[in-house]
């Protein structure tokens, strides 16, 4: 399965050429084009309990996959300004946060998982997305994504917000930057210490943070008279 990745960081378009008989699959609302040999079925992938289980990791109940009667190209965007990322899996498994998920090969299992309070005092929700087998994945950001190595690292520790994907050969724990007074007054809340082997996903921007900055500037509704 070929791909190209176009106008990256900032407003990233992934082209995937499929051959005849080929098919990948997609959140919904992911789709920007596709040729007219290329056929779109919805359903919700893996049956009616995995389907909830995606939606309690934040991706949407039912998913797009597209097959190529002929070969033919499909197109992905991410519904943020952001970028795309092509992971190759081979019979492993990575975690994807909510909302990074964006395509992937057909034969991809893509299920949630448990993860306890460390996701959920995180703000990843209680659900992080498991996707395991073999095939390309496509992953999507908010600002640009940077991929960082475990492996030469004691630990790395990164802000929830900014989390993507990691390799499940990493090992982590959410914590808070410091006191009660370092993470009101920093700016900073919780962040997810890494440690282990593998790859973690980061990208350079924050939905929270720009929510944060976004929303006080929004304008009030007046208030109405009810004399």
């Amino acid at each position: 399965m070929e791909y190209d990745i176009a106008s990256r960081p900032s407003f990233a378009l992934v082209t995937v050429s499929l051959d005849a008989g080929e098919s990948i699959r997609a959140e919904s609302g992911a789709m920007v084009s596709h040729d007219t040999t290329i056929e779109m079925e919805t359903n919700a992938t893996g049956g009616f309990l995995k389907s909830i289980r995606r939606a309690f990791g934040g991706e949407s109940f039912f998913q797009n996959t597209f097959t190529a009667a002929e070969a033919g190209d499909v197109q992905f965007a991410p519904p943020l300004p952001g970028d795309v990322s092509h992971v190759e899996l081979t019979d492993e498994t990575m975690y994807v946060q909510s909302g990074s998920y964006l395509a992937g090969d057909a034969g991809l299992d893509v299920d949630t998982e448990f993860g306890g309070a460390r996701t959920f005092f995180g703000g990843e929700g209680l659900f992080l997305l498991k996707v395991t087998g073999s095939g390309p994945l496509f992953l999507s950001s908010y600002g640009a994504i940077e991929e960082i190595t475990l492996d030469d690292r004691d630990s790395f520790v990164v802000d929830t917000g900014h989390v993507v994907a990691f390799e499940d050969t990493a090992e982590f724990t959410v914590r808070r930057v410091g006191g009660l007074r370092s993470t009101l007054a920093s700016g900073e809340g919780l962040v997810c210490e890494f440690s282990g082997s593998g790859t973690l996903w980061v990208q350079s921007r924050s939905p929270d943070a720009f929510l944060a900055w976004l929303i006080p500037k929004l304008p009030s509704r007046p208030a109405t008279n009810t004399q």
